[in-house]
């Protein structure tokens, strides 16, 4: 069975970090803008998607990016049950997201370079390659801190 999501869009608003009671994990929720390829009349139509990042994914996430910033998030559809306060039995579907990576560069630094946007994903950006090809995370990202 195959339970895949990628989609790029913008965030409708600030993620913030939280950590849950029990063990400290960190956890952000957030949404992003997705609009259409395409359009039945005029502007295309866009769709809002409630995402879920855990650990290391949401504590990236909530370091470098803002409301508005373009994202590509990857991760697996989930459905949740909840009771609201009415005591009305509720389901609300989410993305998981595993990797998170930047839908945009944000341009040449001072020193000819590009910036922090370089970084693609939290995980796999560690180290710079060998050869110096390839995307290079900034100085002071430690994924595994």
């Amino acid at each position: 069975m195959l339970n895949l999501v990628a989609l790029t869009g913008r965030l409708v608003r600030d993620p913030e970090l939280r950590r849950t009671k029990t063990d400290e994990t960190a956890v952000t929720s957030f949404s992003i803008a997705v609009k259409r390829d395409y359009a039945r009349e005029g502007e295309p139509e866009t769709d809002f998607f409630d995402i879920v990042a855990w650990r290391k994914t949401a504590e990236f996430i909530c370091k470098y990016f803002t409301k508005g910033s373009l994202i590509t998030v990857e991760g697996s559809l989930q459905n949740r049950s909840w009771k609201d306060k009415h005591d009305q039995n509720r389901v609300s579907t989410e993305i998981i997201a595993q990797k998170a990576h930047f839908g945009e560069s944000k341009g040449k630094d001072e020193n000819g370079g590009n910036g922090v946007a370089d970084v693609i994903d939290p995980y796999y950006a560690a180290e710079p390659p060998a050869n110096g090809a390839g995307p290079v995370p900034p100085p002071d990202f430690d994924p595994f801190k």
